[in-house]
């Protein structure tokens, strides 16, 4: 009986962990993936951000809509 309740609770901490986004930490997340969007891309419009839980994981998508590429150049 105390093997299950031990279980249970391993199971309940996991699942607590794997909590959903919340809205703070969600417009952290967009602002920290415009920033790196702006130094590799010209973006236009706003960056998008979806989440989608699965059995074991997330599947994130981050979407925006870009003018150009910004390529590097090396200095000789």
């Amino acid at each position: 009986m105390r093997s299950e309740v031990t279980k249970e609770r391993l199971k309940n901490i996991l699942h607590a962990d794997k909590e959903e986004m919340n809205e703070v930490t969600r417009e952290a997340c967009v602002a920290d993936f415009s920033r790196v969007a702006g130094e590799y891309f010209e973006p236009e419009g706003e960056v998008t951000m979806s989440m989608h839980r699965g059995r074991s994981s997330y599947e994130v998508t981050v979407t925006f809509r870009a003018n150009r590429v910004k390529n590097f150049s090396l200095v000789k």
